[in-house]
Parts: C-alpha cells; structure tokens; sequence
C-alpha cells in the first residue's frame, strides 16, 4: 500500500526533528560526575598516568642524549659543550655563530650579573644572584654611600621575585635553544651520511616561508603571549604565598616582604587572624551573590535576544529594519556612556525621582542603584543593575541569533505544519534546540565574561550599598571587590588568592558545560 504524501512528511519530520536538549539536566550531570567521576578518575588514574608519561619523556630524552653522543660526529660532541661547533663543523657558519653567541651572552648574564635599576633607584642584581634573592631576604636602613653622598635605597622584595622570575624563564628558552643546537648538529651529521649538503640558513629562511610558515606565524604571538600574559600570570600567583600587602608595608616604611605559604589561602576560609576575619565574612556573600548575578545576567539576555530576534524577524512585519536599528544604537554607543547616563538617572536627585516626586507617587527620593547616603535597598539594586544588564546585552543576543534563523532548514518547519504541530511546540522542539546547540560555546563564554563583569557593576553602583566596615558592598563581585582590595586597600597577597580561585571557578564550569554540551559531543549533528 502506497503512502499518501502527508505519511512520508510525519516519517520524515521524525527522522530529522531534533530531540529537546534538557541543558540544565546536563549540566547538573556534568557537575555530579565532576565529583564523583572524574575527581577520583583523576586521582586514581590520570594523575598516575601523567606522572608515567613524565617518566616516559625523561627516559626517551636520555635514550636520544645518549644516541647523539654515540653516534654524533666529533663536531656534535663538542656541541655538548660549545653551541654551535656542530654546525661550524659542518660548514653552517651563521647558524654556528648564532648558536655560539647565544651561549656566550646567557654566561656573561648569569656571571656578571648585571645590576638593574628599579623604581626610587633600586638596583637589583640578576643572573645567579637573582635565583638567591628569591628566598626575597632583602636588607633595609642600609645607611649611606660615602662615594655618591645619597642615601642606598631599601631593597624591594617586588624586584626580588619579578627578575628571579625572568632568570628562570632566561634559563628554561636557554635550555630549548641547546637542545636545539645538539637536534641541529645532528641533522648535520645524519645529512653528511646520506651524501647531502647540510642545509644553510638561506635554506632554513625558505623553509620558514614555505612548509614551516605556520610555526614563522606563530611565534611572534606564542613569546608575546610568554612574556605579556604568563609570566605576569605566574608572578601575580606567587604574591598569593607571601606577605605582600603594599598599605602596611608604607605604613612600616618597608619595600619587604616574605614567603607564608598558604597562610593567605587559609586566612579566606578560616579567618584565622584580623586580615582574615573580614576577608571571611565576604568571601562567600560575595560569590553567591556573583553566581546569582552571571546566571540571571547571561539567561535574560540569552532568551530575551532569542525571544526578540523571533519576533523581529516574523513573516510580515514591516519596518524591520528600524527595529533592528533601535536596538543596534544600544551596542553602537559605548558601554561606559550608557552605564554612566543609566547611573545619572536612577540617581537619588536623577530625573527618575524627580519626576516621581513631581507626580506624588514617592516622598523621598529611592535609592535605585544602593549610592545614596540613606534608604539604601541592596535587594532593588541588584534587580536593577540585572534589568540594565538586560538592555545592554539583548541587542547583541538579538544579532547573533538572527543569522542563525535564517540558516535553520524549511523542511523542519514543513514537516511539522504538515503533522500538525503547534508553534509553541516547534520553537521547543526545533527552533530553541538549533539555535542552543550552534550557540553553546557563545552561552558558556558569556556565563563566564558575566562572572567577570567589571564595568557594569563598577560604573552602575560602585558595589554599593556598602557594608560598614568592611571592603566591598552589597553588588560587588568577585572582580570589582578584587579590585577594592588590590587598587585602594593594597591587599595584592588576599587580592592573588581571590584571582587565583575566580580562575579555578570559572575554568571548572568551562570545562564541565562544554563536555557535557552537544556542542561538543554531537558536533556532526547539523552538519
């Protein structure tokens, strides 16, 4: 018996229709087998195994050590010792002179320790010297200099660790370009037994532009990425195991500060002295409250954006345009002026108030955003600051999700009519799942920038309302009370260890979202 044509459309609507993805459900998942997975998993057997391919890498480095110094020529040998010979040996003069002088200046830098010159004339040794000064022992009221007739200033644990930090990153790309030099002479060695010329450094620069001009386009951003983001990364890490502390280290007249392990780490959760005490008792309200805001803060404007582009972008309705324009004049003007015009209006003598007092519908102005001096509501300022949020994020959740309609096949739609599905349904069932499952890494990186959220909270209430004595108020988030604690109270050491679990939060939540998404597991999907 033949099938009517409506038959093969419900047949093929069931093929091609797309299952409902309950997210939060996955999410959940994710977090629970996060615990009770993948933290023993890692104990028990990833860590085992990264520990084994560490052995692995050392074992098969010596294995290749070991090989290059028993079959290497004399010239390779030698390069053991002197950078370069290998390839002098072998003919590769400027890539033998290269290799030699890097060598020659890493040993005059690590010998002669030159001094450098800090802030307020510190002079700060570096070389060897610069890995002893690491246990940041630094000496103070050290008298004055006969010879100069000024007073020697303090010694500054700061430049302590900072240049002790750049030797040990001097050491370690010193370290790859001698291993490069041993890889280098014996490919010399290899290329003399096989009857070849050794290649010049004209050869290597062709190579650069033609089979290796990925790793020529690279590198520029990976040793900018070294020296601007992780090295700075990495010392702003260690200030979290020390004392530093810049306001009570003025008030001592001291630039000195000491290693204190996880003093710092332990004063958040414990409070285990007067800094602590406080830090304590804000710590968790805090990051609540930042959970709270990143979750209302990222959905409404996610759902509100899918909800507005639908209804913009609806068969019949005219003057689209002039809407899209209306809302798009939100993302053309800067942030900052939006906040600060929102901030002025909501303000307690704002044209808000006034025209509500004018009406008689309040006697005394409210405190919409917790900066008035009374009536401070931290309850209205943080519905207000996510309704702003709201209006400020829509349009981009609106543009976005408008190209992603256009591309979501006809047929679902058809085969849907045909079968007599309902349009609340199809958005749930066709719709919504689509635009979530192209939008997935979009959602998490939101949910993550609004964790981190610095200008809205910081230009809408400063944080207010504030809380008595202690740093921060009530809409503060971790960043901006990072910031009161680093900028105005000097707290860089409490400040390290706040920044340091912001990271791990939010890298956890990435991580475990992303795995669990479709996005990730089901990319082939809509392909």
């Amino acid at each position: 018996m033949e099938k009517n044509d409506k038959e093969v459309l419900n047949e093929d609507f069931v093929d091609i229709k797309i299952k409902e993805p309950n997210v939060f459900k996955r999410i959940g998942n994710g977090f629970v087998n996060f615990f009770k997975v993948s933290i023993p998993n890692f104990f028990t057997k990833k860590l085992p195994d990264f520990f084994k391919k560490i052995g692995t890498g050392i074992k098969n480095f010596g294995i290749n050590f070991a090989k290059r110094w028993k079959e290497g020529s004399i010239g390779t040998k030698i390069s053991h010792f002197i950078m370069g010979f290998g390839n002098l040996y072998h003919g590769q003069i400027v890539k033998g002179l290269i290799y030699l002088a890097i060598e020659v200046l890493f040993i005059l830098y690590m010998v002669l320790c030159p001094a450098i010159t800090g802030p307020g004339n510190v002079k700060v040794p570096t070389g060897y010297k610069s890995l002893g000064n690491l246990v940041l022992q630094g000496q103070e009221n050290r008298g004055f200099d006969p010879i100069t007739m000024q007073i020697i200033p303090d010694d500054s644990s700061q430049l302590f660790l900072l240049f002790g930090l750049v030797t040990i990153a001097i050491i370690i790309l010193f370290i790859v370009l001698y291993l490069s030099n041993l890889k280098s002479s014996f490919k010399a060695d290899k290329d003399a037994i096989e009857g070849k010329k050794p290649t010049t450094i004209k050869d290597d620069f062709k190579s650069l532009l033609d089979n290796r001009l990925h790793v020529l386009m690279i590198a520029p951003t990976c040793i900018a990425a070294l020296i601007f983001t992780v090295l700075p990364t990495i010392f702003m890490i260690c200030m979290a195991f020390t004392t530093y502390n810049d306001v009570e280290m003025q008030a001592a007249g001291t630039n000195l500060f000491h290693w204190n392990g996880l003093s710092n780490i332990g004063a958040i959760f414990t409070g285990n002295s007067s800094l602590g005490k406080e830090i304590n008792a804000r710590f968790l309200p805090i990051l609540g409250w930042t959970f709270i805001w990143a979750i209302f803060a990222t959905f409404t404007c996610y759902f509100g954006g899918i909800i507005l582009a639908i209804l913009i972008n609806k068969k019949g309705l005219k003057g689209k345009k002039v809407f899209r324009t209306i809302f798009i004049l939100t993302i053309a003007i800067p942030q900052f002026i939006s906040l600060l015009a929102m901030r002025n209006l909501l303000s307690g003598e704002g044209p808000v108030n006034s025209l509500l007092q004018s009406w008689g519908w309040i006697d005394e102005p409210i405190s919409f955003l917790g900066n008035n001096v009374t009536g401070n509501n931290a309850t209205l300022s943080k519905v207000m600051v996510i309704i702003i949020n709201m209006w400020l994020g829509i349009p981009y959740t609106m543009l976005m999700t408008s190209g992603i309609l256009m591309n979501i096949p006809t047929d679902l739609y058809e085969a849907a009519r045909v079968d007599g599905t309902s349009r609340p349904k199809m958005f749930f069932k066709i719709t919504l799942p689509y635009i979530v499952f192209v939008t997935t890494p979009y959602l998490i990186s939101s949910f993550i920038g609004n964790i981190n959220s610095f200008n809205t909270i910081f230009l809408l209430t400063g944080g207010g309302p504030s809380i008595g004595e202690y740093v921060g108020g009530e809409t503060d988030l971790l960043v901006t009370w990072l910031y009161k604690l680093t900028i105005d109270k000097g707290m860089f050491n409490t400040g390290a260890v706040i920044g340091i679990l912001t990271f791990l939060i939010t890298s956890t939540i990435t991580l475990i979202t992303y795995r669990r998404s479709k996005a990730y597991n089901e990319e082939d999907t809509f392909q």
